[in-house]
């Protein structure tokens, strides 16, 4: 990893991401449906679903649900009746998704502290990783590609939705007006965060593109690795397996 990273649009030191991005997350933890309608008009829901019927969870399995605070994912890996555990590095986000959790009746899932580049499970652990509009908030993201390879099982298999580049011509320059101009205001308007929400839509500008993330999950040591565009690109499902 390089000592300088992106956050946003800006570059700063890479000691300073991990605290940088907590704050974001602390600030919109309560608000992080809405925040998350106001980014993709409401369309995270399907690609969730979407996502989760990829990952295909079975009863008798063991998922860890990475940067899954809010339950998102994990409510719905738990209606298969698979073991989640739900790791998060911000405690507000856990809260909520703890909250939320009590109030929907899943109280067989395990919540737990965690840095995604630093995993205090042990080795072959888990039978499926998942991880859902979070990898781009990673300071080391091949550091953390490592620590999904190494508590997976053989055989495991590693899921990642996250928002990339579409390829649609005409539609991207309408995503991007949208985005830079109108969510931000969005943010402001329905969470006095202004500047979060900006930090958000940045950080998916900066991410890698689908052969360039697709080529670091590789690195990692996954093979028959996949990306299934939604949207021409505008967000992907990255997939791997361990061997």
């Amino acid at each position: 990893m390089t000592d300088i990273v992106s956050f946003g649009y800006e570059d700063i030191p890479a000691t300073e991401k991990t605290a940088r991005v907590g704050e974001v997350f602390a600030g919109v933890a309560s608000r992080y449906d809405l925040m998350n309608d106001a980014m993709s008009g409401g369309m995270h829901r399907l690609w969730k679903d979407r996502f989760v019927a990829r990952v295909k969870p079975q009863a008798h399995e063991q998922i860890l649900d990475m940067a899954g605070g809010t339950g998102d994912i994990a409510f719905r890996l738990a209606k298969s009746g698979a073991a989640i555990t739900v790791a998060d590095i911000n405690p507000a986000m856990l809260d909520v998704g703890m909250e939320r959790a009590a109030e929907r009746g899943f109280d067989g899932l395990v919540w737990t502290e965690a840095n995604a580049e630093d995993l205090q499970f042990p080795d072959r652990f888990f039978d499926a990783y998942t991880i859902a509009f979070g990898i781009r908030n990673v300071t080391d993201i091949p550091k953390a590609l490592r620590e999904a390879h190494r508590v997976l099982r053989r055989g495991g298999r590693f899921y990642c939705l996250e928002f990339s580049t579409t390829t649609w011509p005409g539609f991207k320059d309408v995503y991007d007006a949208y985005s830079h101009k109108v969510v931000p205001k969005l943010g402001k308007l329905l969470a006095n965060d202004e500047d979060s929400y900006r930090y958000l839509i940045e950080s998916i500008r900066r991410f890698p593109d689908m052969p360039t993330f697709k080529g670091m999950i590789a690195d990692a040591g996954f093979v028959q690795t996949k990306v299934e565009p939604l949207l021409g690109g505008l967000v992907a499902i990255h997939s791997g397996w361990k061997i």
